[in-house]
């Protein structure tokens, strides 16, 4: 066999979602990977080995390298056989496909689903895939879209899915413009906004540390001030999509730190719902056995409650900016409190909705996704979450001597929001334009349907060099700019939805 015939049969390596494998091992620490670079090696090797290298020495890449770090994969997945084949072979068969805005894998599905899986798909959830996990993304009228075993596109001689109902749905919704089910998000979306919803959350990481250095470690790890009694514990609820990212930190500071505690993950023996909107208090007032006035229940606190005869714990917290408690629930308790809730709220017209919704009643309020509007390169300064930061104490927190040198020097770049009244969809990466200059790009768009307008995210920086002031943002003129097309936009210091934050404290006068 020559040379040539024995390397035009070799073997490309493709990964799971189609991006390289980078940074410390979750298993062993000390052990890098920088490999599989999907026939991409020397397109990306030269960048990938720079910041591989600031990785291995300073423990962390300069970049943000977060789409390609190893972590963002769930333990249970890269140990297991079929989700590593079925997802190579379809990021090898999908290669050369337009990437549009919300496609999903087929590819190993249902690998982790919640105990709500089957009751949601029955009332037509078509679901998203984040971290393994089987999470709502909106909710169709036409009955259940199940999502199938994979089929390799026909290949390997194995039966091809027909009329794959969940697979029709996915394909209507390849477009650059508003999907064809943008309604039907809109309806979920302003139903939570004038009556309640009810949001699967259930694929969030739940995670318990303690042990006698659990408030030193959690002082350490936390910007914000979490004063607790010494030796207490500690429950965090974490996006799914970055759970295992944040269990290796957290586990890798502790021990880097020295810190006598526990990090123990329950993400699996437990369902989370989100009731959410003007009417939750009267719904959820039927189900839980606590007052749940103002008074009685401020907002961002938590107690332990008994909901249709169950123990749970209930969060008053809100992540789409409306009065609203988050109900984390033992897994044997979800569907005995899940129906409690529907039922209670039928009289008030109670509806499922997904991230979809979740996506837009976010953004519309301010509130930050991770690895949009936030990334491991960004500061909390830059990005508006200032507050979160105990400053003002003298409690000693990682990274706090960075951000006192950076709020002393003034912000070079800050994200601003933006609205434009013309009825377009963006996306993301639109590059944003001040007195005709540009000056950044959007991380996060989505269309806001409360306001009537798409808002995007994005952060700016002065092209003189200078800061990146309040009077810099209110005194310029900004455009957005869409595959070539211009569109005038208004920067806003504040989210145009709700800036004094009534909504969250029950205010709706």
């Amino acid at each position: 066999m020559s040379r040539k015939t024995e390397l035009s049969r070799r073997g490309k390596s493709f990964t799971a979602d189609h991006k390289p494998l980078m940074g410390e091992a979750p298993e062993v620490r000390g052990f890098y990977l920088g490999c599989g670079f999907n026939s991409a090696g020397m397109m990306l090797g030269g960048g990938c080995g720079r910041e591989l290298a600031h990785w291995i020495i300073h423990g962390r890449p300069e970049k943000d390298m977060y789409g390609y770090d190893i972590r963002r994969f769930h333990n249970s997945l890269t140990d297991n056989t079929r989700w590593i084949r079925q997802r190579s072979h379809e990021s090898y068969a999908k290669n050369y496909s337009v990437v549009f805005p919300f496609d999903e894998p087929l590819a190993s599905r249902n690998m982790r689903k919640d105990p709500f899986h089957q009751v949601l798909t029955e009332q037509g959830c078509v679901f998203q895939e984040r971290h393994g996990w089987e999470r709502p993304g909106w909710f169709t009228m036409d009955g259940p879209a199940p999502v199938k075993d994979y089929d390799y596109y026909g290949a390997y001689d194995i039966k091809k899915n027909v009329n794959y109902k969940y697979n029709i749905l996915l394909g209507k919704e390849y477009t650059f413009d508003f999907p064809p089910h943008h309604d039907v998000i809109k309806n979920e979306c302003l139903t939570c906004r004038h009556g309640v919803a009810v949001f699967d959350m259930s694929y969030f990481g739940k995670f318990y540390l303690s042990g006698p250095d659990a408030k030193k470690a959690a002082d350490w790890l936390f910007t914000a001030d979490v004063n607790k009694k010494p030796g207490d514990a500690y429950y965090l609820a974490i996006g799914g999509g970055v759970a295992e990212h944040n269990w290796n930190h957290i586990r890798t500071v502790l021990q880097d730190q020295g810190f006598h505690c526990h990090l123990t993950d329950h993400s699996e023996d437990m369902g989370m719902i989100s009731i959410q909107g003007p009417k939750s208090r009267e719904v959820l007032q039927e189900v839980l056995d606590t007052d749940l006035s103002n008074e009685a229940f401020p907002f961002s606190t938590h107690k332990v409650v008994n909901a249709a005869g169950h123990q749970v714990r209930a969060m008053r917290l809100s992540f789409v900016g409306e009065l609203g408690w988050e109900l984390h629930i033992p897994k044997d308790s979800c569907l005995p409190v899940y129906h409690a809730v529907m039922a209670a709220g039928a009289k008030h017209g109670i509806i499922n909705s997904g991230y979809r919704a979740i996506d837009s009643l976010s953004i519309e309020k301010g509130y930050r996704h991770w690895h949009a509007d936030l990334r491991p390169d960004d500061t909390p300064l830059e990005s508006g979450l200032g507050f979160t930061c105990k400053l003002k104490s003298s409690i000693p927190f990682q990274g706090r001597d960075r951000l006192e040198k950076q709020k002393e020097e003034g912000l070079r770049r800050r994200i601003v929001c933006f609205t434009i009244d013309e009825k377009v969809p963006m996306f993301g990466l639109e590059a944003v334009f001040r007195n005709g200059t540009p000056v950044g790009h959007l991380r996060r768009s989505e269309y806001g349907f409360f306001i009537d307008k798409t808002i995007g995210y994005g952060y700016i920086r002065n092209p003189a060099g200078g800061v990146v002031s309040a009077d810099f943002i209110k005194s310029g003129e900004f455009t957005l700019e869409k595959m070539g097309v211009t569109y005038e936009a208004k920067a806003h210091l504040k989210s145009p939805f709700d800036p004094e934050n009534k909504r969250i404290k029950g205010i709706y006068a």
